[in-house]
């Protein structure tokens, strides 16, 4: 008996290691859905999501690494694990109230393992109540033995592991309204006017775009302005997404899910001859990995790639990748979205394509 009391709290302090660990590691994969449900939550802007998700990553990193050392282990760490932990039951509490305990993801282990606010709730509970007793049973080091140096290290070089491992762009700066001048001919008269210009704007010449063939208009429903009206290049190639019919998919790079759908659907093209022109928007997250997506889905679309913000507020609330729409003149005539309810149908979409 008295050896299990001996080892008891360094195995609940290796196992509340691994709690932690495995905590922040899903959470990284994928972190763009992590940040999307901080701005779903009201907690942070898109821009700020991006430094608020590693942060907040980097800190379980760094908790469950130091509840493995010594210094300030009673007189901190605990105290601030425990504190943290009935700050969160609060939030879920309110979330709980609001939509329901058995209702979403609370995004504790992010997408891989789903909790509903409940489980984690009582989680939670059970967490709090193995840290209560772990601060019974361990002392801290004797007065002037503590050493801060040690956590300042830990927490410094988790919150440092999340930027360099997950680097992002930061948002765009906002538009800088410059006077541009313009002189006429004989230099007697100068004008000016107030122009919108982006310091980006000035671009050395690139080579010309490829316009989309004109074809006869199909009879459809009457033309209309859709949520994709404003993407019109794709690569070095130039479209109308509101003419005729069109796929639009909205697509991360990394999402194993957009990549199955996206072989789906280049093996729909090659066997239906109805098959309309597709075109692939990707979230700016990972972009590295669009060779790879082409190749796993066995061709190449053209493609644009789109600031993240951008894209969750074009895909719509609710929504999530990967999302398919199928457009006739701007209509939107069959959508899917998402990996539950409404997930990519090839039949469904088929089906669509063909009806008369």
């Amino acid at each position: 008996m008295s050896s299990i009391k001996k080892y008891l709290p360094w195995t609940l302090r290796v196992l509340l290691f691994a709690l932690f660990m495995l905590s922040a590691i899903a959470k990284m994969f994928p972190l763009w859905s992590f940040e999307k449900q901080l701005v779903d939550l009201g907690i942070a802007s898109w821009c700020a999501s991006h430094y608020l998700a590693r942060l907040i990553i980097g800190f379980e990193l760094a908790l469950g690494i130091a509840i493995l050392q010594g210094n300030y282990l009673k007189k901190i760490i605990i105290p601030v694990t425990i504190l943290l932990l009935v700050a969160f039951n609060i939030h879920l509490s309110i979330q709980m109230y609001q939509h329901g305990a058995m209702n979403g993801n609370c995004g504790c282990f992010g997408q891989l393992i789903p909790m509903t606010p409940l489980e984690a709730f009582v989680k939670n509970l059970i967490t709090i109540g193995l840290l209560v007793y772990l601060y019974t049973q361990v002392s801290d080091k004797e007065k002037g033995q503590n050493r801060f140096m040690p956590l300042w290290l830990i927490g410094t070089t988790s919150a440092l592991v999340m930027f360099l491992f997950f680097p992002f762009c930061p948002c765009p700066k906002p538009e800088v309204k410059l006077p541009v001048v313009a002189v006429q001919q004989d230099s007697s008269m100068v004008v000016n006017t107030d122009t919108l210009i982006k310091p980006d704007s000035i671009k050395m010449a690139s080579k010309p775009e490829i316009k989309e063939e004109e074809k006869p208009e199909e009879k459809g429903p009457k033309k209309i302005n859709s949520v994709f009206t404003s993407f019109t290049t794709f690569g070095n190639k130039t479209t109308d997404l509101n003419s005729g019919k069109k796929i639009v998919c909205m697509f991360s790079a990394g999402c194993d899910h957009c990549q199955e759908t996206a072989k789906a659907l280049a093996k729909l093209a090659r066997e239906d001859k109805n098959f309309p022109e597709m075109y692939i928007l990707f979230m700016d997250e990972e972009t590295y990995k669009i060779p790879e997506f082409f190749t796993i889905a066995g061709r190449t679309f053209p493609y644009t790639v789109i600031d993240i913000p951008k894209f969750w507020q074009v895909i719509g609330d609710g929504n999530s990748t990967p999302g398919v729409f199928y457009l006739w003149n701007g209509n939107l005539i069959k959508s899917y979205a998402g990996t539950e309810d409404n997930k990519f149908n090839a039949a469904g979409l088929k089906q669509a394509i063909n009806k008369k």
